[in-house]
């Protein structure tokens, strides 16, 4: 299973990813809460940067994604933290500036490891079905598809450091 994400749809509101990447989990966990990393992998489509990823990994801190495309566009998010567990649980609220999917979203990603392998769990609780189904339609799936290949890279070069 690593290298292929897994959608869901568990109910009529939620989304869930479910990747598995070849890295223990204090490496995978890392990489969704220093900003260095971030920037890294959750890039969006070739073309687009980040050149703001600020967060504050804590209950309360806060998240603010700014996205970039080469003719100066820009998309993002902010977001707050709801429960933060290191290495293995972080839950947290999003939403757009330009919000088009019908209002706050809740992230909840789960991270286990077994046998050197960590399985993430991430999903997304939208306001209603409806804007549950529009993110499903807008290529979140190729997109997310497209940066947790990415991580995959950024967590085989961390890995041949001794990062751990």
């Amino acid at each position: 299973m690593t290298n292929t994400l897994q959608v869901t749809t568990p109910s009529d509101r939620e989304i869930r990813m479910t990747r598995v990447f070849d890295a223990p989990r204090g490496l995978v966990f890392d990489s969704w809460t220093k900003p260095e990393l971030i920037k890294r992998w959750l890039l969006g489509p070739p073309g687009w940067s980040m050149p703001i990823c600020e967060i504050d990994p804590r209950v309360g801190g806060g998240l603010r994604y700014v996205w970039r495309n080469h003719d100066g566009r820009e998309l993002g998010i902010r977001g707050v933290y709801r429960e933060f567990s290191a290495p293995e649980r972080i839950v947290h609220t999003e939403l757009f500036d330009a919000d088009g999917t019908g209002g706050e979203t809740l992230s909840t990603t789960v991270l286990t490891e077994q046998g050197g392998e960590t399985t993430m769990i991430s999903t997304i609780l939208y306001a209603s079905k409806e804007a549950r189904d529009g993110a499903l339609r807008g290529g979140m799936e190729q997109g997310l598809t497209v940066g947790y290949d990415r991580l995959d890279g950024v967590l085989a070069s961390r890995s041949t450091r001794g990062n751990a």
